[in-house]
C-alpha cells in the first residue's frame, strides 16, 4: 500500500510528528496554536458528546468550559452488588452515585504513563468506557489527521518511539508495547514500527558527524529518563553498546515541589482532627485525581471542617482548587516555575483565584535539594549503563542531551562532572527524538 511514512514521538508531556525524504528531515508544525508549533502537548480533551481535541486546543477548551463553572449533582443508578450478610442470607443491592450532570468534558494528561502503570486499564468518561489503547489511539489519530492535512497525502506507516523500559518486568514491558502498537493500528496506521527514543535521538545526532564516535544519549523528558550508548558515524557498523532507564522525570519533580512547599497553603500543617481532610490535601500532588474529588460528600466534609474552625482560610483554598477546576492551572504554574529555574536562580510560584492567594519564593538551590534523592538514583543509572557498555569514561566521545528535563542545571553539571564540559552536547531538546524517528521510518 502506497503512502507516507512518518516518525511520531508520543511523549509524556509533549509529542511531535516528522517526515524524511532520505536527505532532509522536516518536523511538522502540528500545533499552530502552540508557542512552538512543532511541539504539541500530550493532552486530550473529550467532551460530553465524545468529540475530541488535543494540544493547545484541548487546553483552551478546558479553560473555557470548566473553570469556575456551575455544578449540579444528581443521583444515578450505577449497578448492583451481591453479598452474603452476617445472617447467612444472600442479598442483591442497588448502588447509586452522584454525578455532575453539568460536566462539559474531561481533560486527560500524562496518558503515556498509563503504559507503565500495572493496574491501569482505562477510564469511564460519561457513558462510555475508554481503554488505555482507545485513549492513545484517539490522540494518535488526531496527530495523523493534522499531519495529513499539512502533507496533502495519506500516511500509512509510522515509526513510534518507546522508552527503553516501560517496566523492569519483561511481561509488563511487552504488554505496554503491545498496547502502544494496538493503539497505532486503531488510529489508522497500516504499518507500525517501534524504536527506542534515545536511539532515535542518536540517529538524528549522527547526521552531524563526520567520523565514527561513541555517543551517550541522555534522553530526559516528562515521564522517563532513557540512556543509550551507541557507535555512530558509520551506518554499516552502527551498534548499541548498552541501554538503561528509569521512570523518573519532570512530573516527579513537579510533585516534589508541591509536596514540600505548596501543601501548607491548603492546610497540611494546620489540620489536626480530620484525617480524611488531610488525605484530600495530600492528593493535591496528583492533579489528575482532583477532578474526581468534586462530589457533594467531599464538599460537605470540607465545609463541616471549616465551620468547626479547622484551618478555615486554607480549607477554603482547598475547596476552591477542587470545585472551581483550578487543578490544571495550578500545575501549569508549578511546571512554569520549575522551567524558569533552568535559566535563573530564583522564581515565584503564584496563583490568585477565588479564596486562593498562593505566593511562594522558590530558589534553584531549594529545588536541587528537593530532588536530590532522584538525582542520586539517576546518576547511578548513568554509571550502571556505562558499566554495561564495557566502555571507559574516556572512550565516550560525545554526550547528547535531549528532552526538556535534560536542561535542568543539576543534571547538566552531573554530566559535565562525569565526562567533561567539552563532550556534553545539546541536541534539539523537544524535537530530536521526533526527527530521529522520521530518519528511522525512512530507513
Amino acid at each position: 500500500m502506497m503512502g507516507l511514512k512518518v516518525g511520531i514521538d508520543f511523549g509524556t508531556s509533549n509529542s511531535g510528528v516528522a517526515v524524511s525524504d532520505g536527505s532532509q528531515v522536516r518536523v511538522l508544525p502540528i500545533d499552530p496554536k502552540n508557542l512552538v508549533p512543532e511541539v504539541v502537548k500530550t493532552i486530550l480533551y473529550i467532551t460530553k458528546s465524545h468529540s475530541c481535541a488535543i494540544g493547545q486546543e484541548a487546553v483552551e477548551l478546558y479553560y473555557r468550559d470548566n473553570v469556575n463553572r456551575s455544578r449540579r449533582f444528581v443521583k444515578k443508578w450505577a449497578g448492583e452488588i451481591d453479598y452474603t450478610g452476617s445472617d447467612g442470607m444472600y442479598y442483591v443491592r442497588d448502588v447509586y452515585v452522584y454525578v455532575d450532570e453539568l460536566l462539559p468534558g474531561r481533560l486527560l494528561q500524562y496518558i503515556k504513563t498509563g503504559l507503565r502503570t500495572k493496574d491501569y486499564q482505562g477510564t469511564q468518561i460519561f457513558d462510555r468506557y475508554y481503554t488505555l489503547a482507545d485513549l492513545i489511539a484517539i490522540y494518535l489519530f488526531e496527530l495523523k489527521k493534522r499531519a495529513e492535512a499539512l502533507l496533502h497525502e495519506e500516511i500509512t506507516a509510522v515509526t513510534l518511539g518507546r522508552p527503553v523500559n516501560f517496566s523492569a518486568h519483561p511481561a509488563l514491558d511487552k504488554a505496554a508495547e503491545d498496547t502502544l502498537r494496538q493503539a497505532a493500528l486503531q488510529a489508522g496506521f497500516h504499518q507500525v514500527q517501534l524504536e527506542f527514543e534515545p536511539v532515535a535521538a542518536a540517529l538524528y545526532f549522527e547526521r552531524s558527524l563526520t567520523r565514527p564516535q561513541n555517543v551517550l544519549v541522555f534522553d530526559f523528558g516528562g515521564g522517563t529518563l532513557d540512556i543509550t550508548i551507541m557507535r555512530l558515524g558509520d551506518p554499516q557498523h552502527r551498534m548499541v553498546y548498552a541501554s538503561g532507564g528509569i521512570g523518573i522525570a519532570g512530573s516527579d519533580f513537579d510533585q516534589a515541589i508541591i509536596q514540600k512547599w505548596l501543601l501548607p497553603y491548603f492546610g497540611r500543617d494546620k489540620i489536626e482532627h480530620h484525617a480524611d481532610i488531610l488525605e484530600l490535601v495530600n492528593t493535591i500532588a496528583d492533579w489528575m485525581a482532583l477532578p474526581d474529588l468534586s462530589t457533594p460528600r467531599v464538599r460537605h466534609k470540607i465545609e463541616k471542617a471549616i465551620q468547626q474552625g479547622e484551618a478555615p482560610v486554607q480549607l477554603k483554598a482547598l475547596k476552591s482548587l477542587i470545585f472551581n477546576d483550578l487543578a490544571f492551572s495550578f500545575y501549569n504554574h508549578v511546571e512554569a516555575a520549575k522551567i524558569e529555574l533552568s535559566s535563573q536562580g530564583v522564581t515565584v510560584i503564584r496563583l490568585q483565584e477565588k479564596d486562593i492567594d498562593l505566593w511562594e519564593l522558590y530558589t534553584r538551590r531549594q529545588f536541587e535539594t528537593d530532588i536530590q534523592q532522584h538525582q542520586s538514583r539517576i546518576e547511578q543509572v548513568l554509571l550502571d549503563t556505562l558499566s554495561q557498555s564495557g566502555l571507559e569514561i574516556e572512550q565516550i566521545d560525545a554526550v547528547v542531551r535531549t528532552g526538556g528535563s535534560s536542561s535542568i542545571p543539576l543534571f547538566y553539571e552531573m554530566l559535565c562532572r562525569t565526562f567533561g564540559v567539552a563532550r556534553v552536547k545539546t541536541s534539539n531538546l523537544f524535537s530530536s527524538v521526533t526527527a530521529g524517528l522520521a530518519v528511522r521510518a525512512q530507513q
